[in-house]
């Protein structure tokens, strides 16, 4: 259920800056994620789906981009991907680890349409041709 608040905080963030660029719309959002993460993809596109309905960001497209686990052995500076249960290094079998990739989570970049969906575009002709 947290990503419940994940998502607030995500369309939160993109309202705001589509307010600072003068945007009358938000199309789309980059999130990256890491294996690592808890977040579910699926339930913050449930969640996305219901509270940005009547916000500027209705019908904005989630794209998700997922890191893979990566972890830095301390002792050898080998760098790998996680093994099944161990966090031992396949290198010199140290266990003196940090995780060097995959517990990320950001909003990378929105996408948003600057035309107010309000106002109505006119062409005007011009006389001089």
């Amino acid at each position: 259920m947290h990503e419940l608040s994940v998502t607030e905080a995500i369309l939160e963030t993109a309202l705001r800056h589509a307010r600072q660029a003068g945007a009358g719309r938000v199309t789309d959002l980059y999130l990256v994620i890491g294996q690592l993460s808890s977040i579910v993809d699926d339930s913050v596109q449930f969640y996305w789906d219901i509270i940005a309905k009547d916000t500027p960001a209705k019908g904005a497209r989630l794209h998700f981009e997922r890191i893979p686990a990566r972890f830095r052995c301390l002792d050898c500076g080998n760098l790998y991907p996680p093994d099944g249960g161990t966090l031992a290094c396949p290198q010199c079998q140290g266990t003196h680890v940090k995780v060097a990739a995959g517990d990320e989570f950001r909003l990378e970049s929105i996408d948003v349409d600057n035309a107010d969906p309000t106002e109505e575009t006119h062409a005007t002709e011009n006389p001089d041709r």
